[in-house]
């Protein structure tokens, strides 16, 4: 069957000029019983609408498509890609055009609510960071000031003051220390020493520099049933204590009195570990699930809790762990627990 679909605008003008001609010259040959007059009028009417034709495909329609199809690729071809789009660009139909004009609106409409979520996205960073920065610059504010208004003559005053103030100036550098490590994480300057170490002796060890904060909630930590037989991993091992320790804090702070804090290990398809550290704490709604990798990123329950901390924990940990090209993930529901597990390396002879 014949299409004109993607006819070329040579072949569109003949066509064009084909379906103008020979009506009017096989009507012409019936009204004077001529063939010579309806040749001739089949001669010119053809030239003439074909050259008419394509002279308005080229200069009106198809220059401007080759316009189109300009402003369409400019801001990402290359310079021979520009090339042949201005200039050696195939002759396509309409229907062509059309789909592809559809196409890029489409993939525009895309950056465009890409760009729309990373502006949503650096004004709440930016919300975020002053709000983390602003609560123990305040507080010093205010220690300094009653010092100076005559607390400092109190010994038993001044020195408790000073000794929150100390706490807050800590909270800061602990803050400025987490940005400047998620901006080399982030810039790609993280240099990974990777080693064979025992992962359930990495974890206890862990969980022993942080069992103080532990105690005084009452929560309780232990390796999961079965999952005691060491198991060796191939990876940074201090880089992946800082992902641990910022996991089991994590758990301790968000976890319930009288809790407990559950660390398994899995074999997966022998090239790989699966770590998990589970809590029986406060959980994390589905709505958050997705965002609490970002950096200063805490729930409604997160920010209701009296804890301190950067806020930039889980972010350091996603960062970690994707220099090691493995991932992490999350699994958690309201009022029952959050499992937080991520793979690395299995041992390397």
């Amino acid at each position: 069957m014949f299409k004109t679909k993607n006819l070329s605008p040579n072949q569109l003008s003949v066509f064009t000029a084909l379906v103008l001609s020979v009506p009017i010259s096989l009507l012409l040959w019936y009204v004077e019983k001529n063939w010579l007059i309806a040749l001739i009028c089949f001669a010119v009417i053809f030239l003439g609408s074909y050259l008419l034709i394509l002279v308005v495909l080229e200069k009106f329609i198809y220059r401007k498509i080759k316009l189109i199809y300009k402003f369409i690729y400019q801001t990402k071809a290359s310079k021979k890609e520009e090339v042949y789009y201005k200039y050696i660009l195939p002759k396509k139909s309409i229907d062509d055009v059309r789909e592809d004009v559809e196409a890029w609106a489409e993939e525009n409409k895309q950056e465009i609510e890409v760009l729309r979520q990373n502006e949503q996205f650096r004004k709440e960073f930016l919300q975020n960071l002053s709000h983390e920065f602003k609560t123990p610059v305040f507080a010093i504010q205010g220690y300094v000031e009653t010092l100076l208004q005559g607390a400092l003559e109190n010994p038993e005053i001044n020195k408790r003051f000073l000794e929150k103030t100390s706490k807050n100036v800590e909270r800061l550098v602990n803050l400025i220390n987490d940005l400047d490590e998620i901006s080399k994480l982030e810039r790609g300057e993280l240099v990974i020493y990777k080693q064979n170490f025992v992962i359930q002796e990495l974890i206890r060890e862990t969980f022993e520099s942080v069992s103080l904060k532990a105690e005084q909630r009452k929560i309780r930590f232990s390796i999961k049933k079965g999952c005691e037989a060491p198991l060796t991993v191939f990876a940074d091992k201090e880089k992946i204590r800082q992902v641990i320790l910022n996991l089991l804090e994590n758990s301790i702070k968000y976890g319930k009195e009288n809790g407990n804090i559950t660390a398994s290990m899995y074999k997966m398809d022998g090239k790989h570990i699966l770590v998990e550290i589970s809590d029986d704490g406060i959980g994390i709604s589905e709505k958050h699930i997705s965002r609490i990798f970002e950096r200063f990123y805490r729930t409604e329950d997160g920010r209701s809790r009296d804890v301190t901390g950067s806020g930039l924990g889980l972010a350091i940990c996603k960062h970690i762990i994707e220099a090691h090209d493995q991932t992490i993930h999350v699994r958690s529901t309201e009022n029952i627990g959050t499992t937080i597990g991520f793979t690395l390396e299995s041992r390397r002879d």
